[in-house]
């Protein structure tokens, strides 16, 4: 529970992960890659560049990555098995002008660093949009490596006394060739 320290240690409470607001799921998991939807800052509204500014934008941004840190939770029940955040993509509603995109999303970038530490760093694309579902100034999706939780010593045991007879069969199997 490193990570839940951390985020106490920082002050942060993390809020119930959010449901969809449409015909999907918060997270997929494959393997062990933990894909998430995209996610937004809750109900604020804006174009940055027209009426929202980088600094409010940058704001919106690390607000949306405790949302993302949520669902991780939510999904996990273990911060610590996120063993590293691979991949951020931040989406900014953008005026057609406006080309701070990367500077917006570090605010996502900056909160999984604190968090997380080096298990918060990652590749990252930042882009801007025309326009992003009610008007939410960033939607950022990520996608997490994740490690399983320690295998309790009476199930590794239990393997491995399982596999124990069969290793003796081809030894057998082998002396008889």
């Amino acid at each position: 529970m490193k990570t839940e320290k951390r985020l106490k240690d920082l002050g942060i409470e993390l809020d119930t992960a959010s449901n969809p607001v449409a015909n999907y799921v918060n997270a997929v998991r494959t393997g062990n890659l933990l894909y998430l939807s995209g996610k937004g800052p809750g109900a604020v509204r804006g174009k940055v560049g027209a009426d929202t500014t980088v600094a409010d934008a940058y704001k919106h941004a690390r607000a949306t990555g405790l949302n993302l840190i949520a669902v991780m939770k939510s999904e996990l029940g273990d911060l610590d098995r996120v063993a590293r955040i691979v991949k951020v993509l931040g989406m900014v509603n953008a005026a057609p002008d406006f080309g701070d995109h990367p500077k917006v999303i570090n605010g996502c970038s900056d909160r999984f660093g604190e968090v997380f530490g080096d298990r918060g760093r990652h590749a990252r694309s930042a882009v801007g949009m025309g326009s992003l579902p009610n008007g939410i100034p960033v939607e950022i999706e990520v996608i997490v490596e994740v490690s399983d939780p320690p295998r309790r010593k009476a199930a590794a045991k239990t393997a491995s006394r399982k596999a124990a007879p069969k290793a003796k069969a081809k030894k057998k199997a082998a002396k008889k060739r």
